[in-house]
């Protein structure tokens, strides 16, 4: 069944606070160390002091945040029973609020209540997905939760909140946008809808996310790469995504880079795959072709808009300085080939591989992963 869920109430600047806050009494939030000690959570603490809301913030997440952490969140919020959940920061705290309001509720542990989404990057789109990746570090891998009940209530959109994130981050997690708004277009479950916000959000990073990795200060371009977080992540939600994510989840893991860049690493080759430019051309290498059509890529046959959409992809990621290679990310081949099976299995497994729109073997996955490491394209 094809379907398309919005359930966020996206605001766009910080005004929507007020409307959200009105008749609240107590509020948790769900942040990282550094967003509390640096100030920034006062975006939501100062608002809260003027409408005499009582808070808690639980700072404890992490990068990547782990089943322990997760648990711990829960049993402050219980203690606290708040009657709504902010999660203000990029992915990783997102994805921790996601995990402990979902699981308090599954678990029988709480009622529901209204929770509110504020990225603090543009990349996760998080604030409007219903996915969640929970991480365990004595295995080495993260699991990816999948659920209606995952997405937010609300979402505020503030340029302001990322006007101070570096070139890397700002880079990493505006090719995390464009991964997760192509993988959405060729997703098995794409449909006119979801294409719609993919194809949109792909002109918005084409459009702003050099602008903002080369001037910083440029807010209208921050707002836009802040539109385009979200409309991929609607995208993404609905179609899912597919091998690039099943393969990032793992690598990401094992060697911890963070998961936008390994999103970029692995991008240029996991389309290649797909389009079966090592072999013989797929059905998914028209859907690279209308991308290269929407990017003003466009060649004269299929194959070479594909290729030229793949390879512009790659030379866009080399301008960000995101490393172009696994090895070029650090990683000996003594450790990559030891950790290569396991890899493989676990991108095999990972839920964002089943609406890949081409069929893989573990075997496969391994190829694309040696590509990825030794810089082979086409």
């Amino acid at each position: 069944m094809q379907e398309f869920i919005l359930n966020t109430h996206i605001y766009m600047g910080k005004e929507g606070l007020d409307e959200l806050l009105d008749g609240v009494e107590k509020a948790f939030i769900v942040t990282d160390k550094f967003l509390h000690d640096s100030g920034m959570v006062k975006y939501l603490t100062e608002p809260m002091e003027k409408h005499h809301v009582a808070y808690e913030i639980f700072s404890e997440v992490k990068p990547d945040p782990d089943i322990a952490t997760v648990t711990r969140g829960i049993g402050k919020m219980q203690e606290f029973q708040p009657q709504i959940l902010f999660a203000l920061g990029g992915g990783s705290p997102i994805d921790a609020a996601k995990a402990i309001n979902w699981l308090s509720v599954k678990g029988g542990l709480s009622e529901k209540i209204k929770f509110v989404a504020v990225p603090t990057t543009s990349g996760t789109g998080s604030e409007v997905s219903m996915f969640s990746v929970i991480s365990d570090p004595d295995k080495s891998a993260k699991y990816p939760l999948v659920s209606k009940e995952l997405l937010p209530d609300a979402a505020i959109l503030d340029a302001e909140l990322v006007k101070s994130v570096p070139p890397s981050v700002t880079a990493d997690t505006g090719i995390d946008v464009l991964t997760h708004a192509i993988e959405a277009f060729v997703s098995l479950n794409a449909n006119d809808f979801t294409d719609a916000a993919a194809e949109k959000a792909m002109k918005l990073v084409r459009g702003n996310l050099m602008k903002v990795y080369k001037n910083p200060d440029d807010m209208e371009a921050r707002q836009k790469m802040h539109h385009a977080s979200c409309l991929a992540g609607l995208a993404f939600s609905n179609a899912g995504l597919g091998l690039n994510h099943g393969m990032a989840h793992t690598l990401g893991a094992h060697f911890h880079i963070p998961h936008g860049r390994a999103n970029g690493i692995l991008l240029p080759y996991v389309m290649a795959f797909n389009a079966g430019c090592h072999d013989k051309l797929t059905p998914v290498a028209k859907r690279y072709a209308r991308i290269a059509r929407v990017l003003r890529l466009e060649g004269p046959s299929i194959r070479q808009s594909a290729f030229s959409v793949i390879r512009t992809t790659r030379q866009y990621i080399k301008q960000l300085h995101i490393p172009d290679t696994i090895e070029s990310a650090g990683v000996s081949r003594e450790d990559f080939e030891g950790a290569l099976e396991e890899m493989a299995q676990a991108a095999y497994a990972d839920a964002c591989t089943r609406t890949n729109p081409r069929e893989c073997s573990v075997e496969e996955i391994k190829e694309v992963f040696r590509h990825a490491y030794t810089g082979r394209l086409i």
